[in-house]
């Protein structure tokens, strides 16, 4: 059976040549990241764009969807759950700690009835936000104790989460050019 240990030596090494450049040049450590979303006509799905990725969100049924895809509360816990994976991996690498298999349960709540009168008092928001990290390992339960600390301390999107950041919206509003004036 395979494990992650192979696959940490090399996380290991790229994480430290990471490190090592940004520290050489630590004004291009900084990265600007970008996400398109655009709604097809018809159908509603959104069509998530990251790079040369598309990823699908749709609703189910019951709120006019396809259930072609996964909704955004879904997809943001899916995020978290592969921040956390991802961080681990790193920590685990950095570390040298042994892991023969991991994975990320992520929870939460959310009520179709949140915000409206008579349910103002239910975040809108998904809430509730559990994770439960399965891990393999030889290692002991205080190594595995301190690289749990270590994931948390400098997870992105865990701290994303726990400490919510503003955000800044504007509109840009084009009429249709078959519009009559």
């Amino acid at each position: 059976m395979s494990t992650l240990n192979e696959f940490l030596v090399q996380k290991r090494e790229a994480s430290l040549q990471r490190n090592e450049q940004a520290l050489k040049q630590p004004e291009t450590a900084r990265q600007a990241i970008k996400a398109n979303v655009r709604a097809a006509g018809r159908s509603g799905v959104r069509e998530i764009r990251i790079r040369d990725f598309q990823i699908i969100s749709d609703s189910p049924p019951d709120f006019a969807g396809y259930n072609l895809g996964p909704t955004s509360p879904e997809l943001q816990l899916g995020v978290l759950g592969s921040c956390l994976t991802h961080i681990t991996l790193i920590q685990a690498a950095e570390r040298g700690v042994s892991l023969d298999s991991l994975e990320v349960e992520v929870t939460g709540e959310q009520h179709a009835l949140a915000g409206q009168p008579g349910f103002e008092h239910i975040p809108i928001y998904p809430h509730n936000i559990r994770y439960k990290l399965h891990i393999v390992s030889s290692e002991s339960e205080q190594t595995i104790a301190e690289l749990h600390e270590a994931v948390e301390r400098v997870c992105p999107i865990f701290h994303l989460l726990e400490n919510p950041q503003d955000v800044e919206g504007v509109v840009i509003h084009t009429a249709p050019e078959n519009a009559q004036s």
